[in-house]
């Protein structure tokens, strides 16, 4: 199979596990947001920072240094499986002594229970890590959305059932250990690779050489990407954390579904053309403006209709998220700029320069949500998206170099897709206030018939002024 068979494959299967998983996700999160209450979600918040940075820690970017070597053996694979596995062990000890100080630090009480039962997971994970970079290094994605979405729809009936039967927070946090091993155990039996009782120190040695960087840096990341949970947690109430944990995991469904199903195709991809400059500018580019033009609309729409859409799906407990949610779509659509620019210093295996451009971000980040708290969470979410630009112009200036596609011409490729997507977002604003106003439409018809109007008008007007990416995909996906 070429490399664009593969490719084409391996997006079809990706994009088939993605919208599959965040569906059925999206529908539990419905059944979940009017079973359970917003304080409930917080609690979970609260703590995601400490999930995060222990699943980071766990994988010390060994299972991306494996995707990155070419031809590793069972020498490879034994060696991280074992390293990964003792680290989780590791990780959760520290986390169960840590649960009472955790509890402490937000006045809640309950967490302690919580965070020791939740972070077990880290062990069940950690037994089909590699299996899961196998497949990825593999490109076979087909098995893993068999493997996914079965996982997804059971922890899912057992979170719903678990919340109708009264049992509050923990229907959460027993449907997150239900998926883990669901999946684990799949990958185990299916994945067709067992561990060898190996621990070669060379092959951990090249491979931490490479992941500790990116571990540092996935650090840095996580911390700061659930920095806000953090502070709000801590500053203000388990309610509005919810609230935002709300927003943040909505904004998300568009992000996950377009962005990561990409970016899981594109580093094995980028890392098989490594060495060759010009074919990684070209496919880089390709898939950048790919990305952006169906992820700019759909952020715009879903800006547009928040408030029906909320009204509609979760209830009026939820309606503070809103304003949240809106604040939140300009930061969803940078994110995957932020991945694809990434991805470049990791397969030309500048790990160090990785981990000096999160430092510097993280820093001025962290000076910025200090002086933002003041002014709310409202302020804190403003920061974010500033933020977020600055980092893009840094990751994009780096590696941009890296494979001659500086900043400027980056900006050149994706300007007129933003823009585009702003103008027919204000026709169809306008449109709505208009017609809702005059024959007082209501929410569903709403969001039934006004984004269907605005990919009308957004592809119509993408053809006539010959956006680039239409005709990328017209040829990617219909040319025989």
């Amino acid at each position: 199979m070429s490399l664009r068979q593969k490719t084409i494959s391996g997006l079809i299967w990706t994009f088939s596990q993605q919208f599959g998983v965040q569906l059925i996700n999206f529908l539990v999160s419905i059944a979940l947001a009017r079973l359970l209450m917003p304080s409930e979600f917080g609690l979970i918040g609260m703590i995601s920072i400490f999930i995060a940075i222990g699943s980071s820690l766990i994988d010390s970017g060994l299972t991306s240094s494996l995707i990155r070597t070419i031809n590793p053996d069972q020498r490879d694979y034994s060696t991280v499986f074992f390293i990964n596995l003792a680290g989780s062990v590791v990780i959760y000890f520290i986390l169960f002594l840590a649960a009472p100080l955790i509890a402490n630090f937000y006045d809640q009480p309950i967490l302690e229970s919580i965070v020791r039962v939740f972070t077990f997971s880290f062990i069940i994970n950690a037994f089909a890590g590699v299996q899961s970079a196998r497949l990825t290094k593999e490109m076979n994605f087909k098995l893993q959305m068999t493997i996914q979405i079965p996982s997804i729809i059971v922890s899912g009936i057992i979170g719903v059932v678990l919340a109708v039967q009264g049992y509050g927070v923990w229907s959460l946090v027993y449907m997150n250990l239900s998926q883990s091993f669901l999946s684990t155990l799949q990958l185990w039996l299916r994945s067709g690779w067992r561990p060898s009782l190996i621990l070669d120190k060379e092959k951990l040695k090249h491979h931490f050489k490479f992941g500790y960087k990116l571990t540092l840096s996935g650090l840095l990341d996580t911390i700061y990407n659930n920095a806000y949970n953090l502070i709000i947690g801590k500053y203000f109430s388990a309610a509005q954390l919810g609230y935002y944990t709300r927003a943040q995991s909505l904004k998300q469904l568009p992000v996950n579904n377009i962005s990561r199903a990409l970016n899981k195709v594109t580093y094995p991809l980028f890392a098989s053309i490594q060495n060759d400059n010009l074919k990684l500018r070209a496919v880089y580019s390709k898939i950048m403006r790919q990305v952006i033009f169906w992820l700019a609309p759909t952020m715009a729409i879903l800006f547009i209709f928040a408030l029906p859409i909320f009204q509609i799906l979760f209830g009026e407990k939820w309606l503070p998220a809103v304003p949240y949610f809106q604040i939140l779509c300009f930061v969803g659509v940078l994110h995957p700029l932020h991945s694809y620019n990434l991805n470049i210093l990791k397969v030309k295996g500048r790990s160090d320069l990785f981990l000096k451009l999160e430092i510097i971000k993280k820093i001025y980040t962290t000076i910025g949500i200090a002086c933002a708290i003041p002014f709310g969470i409202i302020g804190l979410l403003w920061w974010q998206v500033i933020s977020s630009i600055v980092g893009l112009i840094i990751n994009a200036w780096y590696s941009g170099k890296l494979i001659n596609y500086p900043l400027n011409e980056q900006l050149i490729d994706i300007v007129p897709i933003f823009s585009l997507s702003i103008v027919v977002g204000a026709i169809i604003y306008s449109f709505d206030y208009f017609f809702s106003s005059a024959i007082l439409l209501s929410d569903i018809w709403r969001i039934m018939f006004f984004p269907i109007l605005y990919f009308l008008f957004y592809l119509g007007l993408s053809y006539i002024i010959k956006i680039k990416s239409l005709a990328d995909f017209t040829q990617l996906i219909l040319k025989k």
